[in-house]
């Protein structure tokens, strides 16, 4: 019940109207008796309406101001919004030996018969669908007044830390050495570039870090997108956050959604600049990309068997290569749907490109993680199929048919207000939200620091509560 007195107005009572004078007036009572209590009642009457007024006014059109540290403010339609440094989280990035960063892309370029350069500013990081840990590291080298609205504040004293960025370039270091290499001209006087040795050379640099001993390694966050990177000594950093593109890889005592995100891979082929319509969409399904994949990948082949003679569909298979990638851009943007199957992983870069490309992705990787879930439903924006569904001749053609023309112009609708977060490039995009998926974790990170340093560290033969296991059940079809 509450308590809480409500406030009234007082009653218009005979003590709250002023008696008449007693002493003898110029006119007769009479008038007097008439005027007096007209004049009084009229103003409570007229108060009380203006204020009833004023609430209803209030009620209905007031916008109260905002109070907070953030203050949001709208130039020439675009708008930013400027948070206190003092509220954000503060990250630390440790400032790596050369061989680490600079002298990857170093090592990567000479392996391919590049020419040594006089300066890191002249380096310039090979692009690949794996380019995230190259745009982060850059983000965290701009100047803080570039940085408006990042989740993150980087500080350049490691005691002002809540979180610790490891820059190493891993999954550039895992092919910096080519398969090849007996067809590079090597120098002999140059070691050839091993991952695993630099790798084994990272963990022990960090190990001497004093802020790497203080939490056993929770509050480190390393960026290992390609399936294959950090893999020599992962069981000794997966206390870390891990920035990956799936779990496919990772066993459920390395990864779990819990303490790590899920990075979309960049895009390849260039984003769709048109309207949503379905006019220049001739073609109903698209697919380009290797026929022949391991593990869940292998539902490629089976794919291409059920859907290389059906009409209205393109799916061919190539390479990565610019050729490739030029016919990839003008099929996806081009078509209505586009195909996406699990390769060696359950995740790809195809499924990014569709995305940009405002082509209703369709899905079929029964365990397939996603980036940033928490603000997108992936419902609004694809299809979901599962590979029994998928892999029915004529199933699949079958169910893109039925969906109508608004239905997926709803899809690229969606796939428009959801663009900006698989765009690595641009400032209100995949960076920054990047940053404030990592944010998000600190509350768990200091619970397990603190939980460490108590419990009696022993082999277990199930993951512990801490972890929350990748899918591994499977997907709703969603036609």
């Amino acid at each position: 019940m509450n308590l809480r007195p409500k406030l009234r107005s007082p009653p218009l009572t005979a003590l709250s109207i002023p008696s008449p004078p007693t002493s003898p007036l110029p006119y007769s009572s009479k008038s007097v008796l008439t005027k007096m209590p007209r004049k009084c009642l009229l103003r409570p009457t007229l108060v009380l309406a203006f204020l009833s007024l004023f609430a209803l006014y209030s009620f209905l059109f007031y916008n109260p101001p905002n109070y907070n540290t953030n203050t949001s403010i709208n130039l020439d339609n675009r708008s930013f919004r400027f948070v206190d440094d003092n509220k954000k989280v503060k990250i630390y990035m440790y400032d790596l030996p050369r061989r680490f960063t600079y002298g990857v892309i170093e090592s990567y370029a000479e392996a391919r018969g590049g020419e040594t350069v006089g300066s890191d500013a002249l380096l310039k990081y090979p692009g690949n669908q794996h380019s995230a840990e190259w745009y982060l590291f850059s983000d965290l080298n701009r100047p803080g007044d570039q940085r408006i609205d990042s989740a993150l504040t980087r500080v350049m004293d490691p005691e002002e830390a809540d979180l610790f960025y490891v820059p190493f370039f891993s999954s550039l270091s895992l092919v910096a050495n080519p398969i090849r290499s007996a067809t590079v001209n090597v120098s002999p006087n140059r070691t050839v570039y091993n991952d695993e040795q630099t790798q084994e050379a990272l963990m022990e640099w960090l190990e001497e870090q004093v802020y790497w001993k203080r939490n056993n390694g929770w509050d480190h966050v390393f960026i290992c997108q390609d399936p294959n990177a950090l893999y020599k000594i992962i069981d000794r950093v997966k206390n870390g956050v891990l920035l990956v593109s799936d779990f496919g890889r990772l066993g459920a005592n390395q990864a779990s959604l819990v303490k790590d995100v899920i990075l979309p891979y960049s895009h390849r082929i260039n984003s769709y600049k048109g309207e949503i319509g379905l006019e220049n969409r001739k073609s109903l399904l698209f697919f380009m990309g290797n026929r022949y994949r391991k593990e869940g990948g292998k539902i490629r082949d089976m794919l291409f068997q059920v859907l290389e003679n059906e009409q209205e569909v393109i799916i061919k298979h190539g390479a990565q290569s610019r050729e490739s990638r030029r016919m990839a851009s003008q099929g996806m943007h081009t078509s209505k749907f586009c195909l996406h199957p699990a390769g060696d992983t359950p995740s790809a870069c195809r499924l990014f490109d569709a995305i940009v490309s405002l082509c209703v992705p369709v899905i079929v990787s029964d365990y397939i993680e996603l980036p940033f879930e928490d603000v997108i439903d992936y419902r609004k924006i694809a299809i979901f199929l599962d590979t029994y569904t998928a892999v029915k001749p004529g199933s699949l053609v079958k169910l893109l048919r039925k969906v109508t023309p608004e239905r997926i112009l709803e899809f690229q609708k969606e796939l428009k207000k959801v663009k900006r977060y698989f765009e690595y490039e641009e400032a209100n995009g995949t960076v920054k939200e990047i940053w404030r998926q990592v944010s998000l974790k600190l509350p768990l990170i200091k619970l397990m620091s603190n939980r460490d340093k108590r419990i009696v560290l022993r082999d277990l033969t199930q993951p512990d509560c801490s972890c929350l296991c990748s899918n591994q059940s499977g997907v709703h079809t969603t036609l």
